[in-house]
């Protein structure tokens, strides 16, 4: 179902949901807002336990396809103790389940809408559209914004997995409300393995952690506090991690590697450990990097993925590691807890000391690091910034796209094709991250300087600070219409967004809004 911001603003859709919230709720112009729940109530850090995502299970398999059922739902969970907070989720849990992929073996999710006809406090309809993050998908199962699922309906996806092994994310990505359905639980991570990360001897099992990192702030009732009437961002007074706040989780005496998300509407993240040790960072969103990288700090922005390698042999038994938090300087906002996430307790040496390895050598064949600025094409520029209080990319938002009937595109190139793009942020105070669907690109440069040693690796998320400018090159080996938007969500929802569209003369890409949800019925058959 297609939805144009504009008819929207002209139902009073947008108007009515912020007039039916409680006072309190609605803060005009305010980029921050801090939690009503009085601090003696939150949590001190480091007390609630660490929880695991659970593992998704197939409804059933085949010889090369395996089949899910994920139900969007509303469910009451407790996040801050002694507090019930009405949540959205994935198959009953936030964060949703981890779905374990092979590479080169087919993966179908059915996400089947069973989310109320209307969100119970900020008075919108949830519709979703469901984004894997960091997928090859074809265009149609890609999550297109204005391809949504109402609620009573369900879309069947369907996830070649043919990339290299990777740390994906899925979450919603359904057009105006993408925000506030990921801020109230529908997020997840989704990995693909292969034969050559699983032969590197790193961890694995047990000691591979998805680590899902966001912020939020609450009302006195527990419930989350979001206003529809803010445009800039959503900066919590309380750290999770998924779904948890502060959490402390024990440790064995060796190597473990985290896959990282950060899923924060708006939030940017400075990692780093209280010890001052390294953290190793072995792949960025796209995958293993050529070698691992050593460092006392990580950035990370919103829809970027790291796994990194902690080892905690070093650590005597008994001793806490805290990762702490430096938030980028500008835009982000901080309160007194906001620079701390998580504690490590470390237990004993009673462990498995298989995959406990760190090699020298990661993937250095992978295709997107060999990509060459002469083979390039083309060099676009993409202008990230606010005019006239609008969000906008190149002057224009996704109202272009819905007012030319889905045909409007930034750019065109050819199947096939390299190109330089340039990612410009001139919208002073704010930082933009920049995410281009389908593809993998190198980070060629920021500001005329090499990208942070961290960065060298495959992303499909740049990070795109106040005044800066940053280079990438990639190949377009897709075809048909992908969407480039701010992964800072507010401004996402607020049409910072639009799209390319890949040609190929010999084989036109499927259009993204041709397979449509459909009610789900008692009499629907399963996946």
């Amino acid at each position: 179902m297609a939805l144009s911001r504009r008819d929207l603003i002209k139902t009073g859709v947008f108007a009515g949901a912020a007039l039916s919230l409680p006072l309190h709720r609605v803060v005009s112009g305010q980029s921050a807002l801090a939690s009503r729940m009085p601090t003696s109530k939150l949590p001190k850090p480091f007390t609630v336990p660490f929880v695991r995502p659970p593992i998704a299970v197939p409804v059933r398999t085949t010889g090369t396809t395996d089949y899910y059922h994920i139900e969007s739902k509303m469910i009451s969970g407790e996040i801050l103790p002694g507090f019930k907070t009405m949540l959205f989720s994935y198959g009953g849990s936030v964060p949703g389940p981890v779905i374990k992929a092979t590479r080169g073996r087919e993966v179908v999710v059915r996400h089947w809408n069973n989310l109320p006809a209307v969100h119970p406090t900020l008075g919108y309809e949830p519709w979703t559209s469901v984004h894997l993050h960091g997928s090859a998908s074809l265009p149609q199962y890609d999550g297109y914004a204005s391809d949504v699922t109402l609620p009573g309906q369900f879309k069947d996806y369907h996830y070649p997995n043919e990339q290299p092994a990777r740390t994906l994310w899925y979450h919603d990505h359904g057009i105006h409300h993408t925000a506030e359905n990921v801020y109230h639980g529908l997020a997840a991570q989704y990995h693909i393995h292969d034969p050559l990360e699983q032969s590197l001897g790193i961890p694995q099992g047990e000691f591979d952690v998805a680590l899902m990192l966001s912020d939020a702030m609450f009302n006195k009732d527990g419930s989350l506090l979001f206003t529809l009437a803010n445009q800039n961002g959503l900066w919590g007074d309380v750290m999770l991690v998924n779904g948890r706040p502060w959490p402390v989780m024990q440790v064995k005496r060796r190597k473990y590697r985290f896959r990282l998300c950060a899923a924060a509407l708006s939030r940017s993240f400075g990692l780093s450990l209280d010890s001052g040790d390294p953290l190793v960072v072995i792949a960025t969103d796209g995958g293993l990097m050529p070698a691992p990288v050593s460092t006392t700090s990580l950035r990370m922005m919103s829809g970027e993925r790291y796994e990194i390698i902690i080892d905690f042999s070093k650590y005597a038994v008994g001793q806490r590691i805290v990762m702490k938090n430096t938030s980028p300087s500008g835009v982000n906002k901080d309160y007194v807890n906001t620079d701390k996430l998580m504690a490590f307790d470390v237990i004993g040496d009673d462990f498995d000391t298989a995959n406990n390895n760190l090699p020298a050598v990661l993937n250095p064949a992978d295709p997107v690091m060999h990509l060459r600025e002469a083979d390039a094409v083309a060099n676009r520029q993409l202008l990230f910034q606010r005019k006239g209080g609008q969000w906008e990319i190149n002057g224009t938002t996704w109202d272009e796209v819905e007012e030319d009937n889905f045909e409007f595109v930034l750019a065109s190139p050819r199947y096939g094709d390299t190109e330089i793009w340039e990612f410009k942020n001139s919208s002073g105070g704010w930082f933009h991250p920049a995410h281009v669907h389908l593809v993998d690109f190198r980070i060629l440069s920021r500001n005329g300087l090499p990208p942070m040693p961290y960065e060298v690796g495959p992303k499909d998320v740049a990070y795109l600070g106040e005044n800066e400018v940053v280079r990438v090159l990639m190949k377009f080996e897709g075809r048909g219409k992908y969407m480039i938007h701010c992964h800072n969500l507010v401004h996402e929802d607020h049409d910072m967004m639009s799209q390319y569209e890949v040609i190929d003369p010999l084989q036109p890409g499927d259009d993204p809004m041709g397979t449509r949800a459909t009610a789900y019925l008692p009499t629907t058959p399963p996946v």
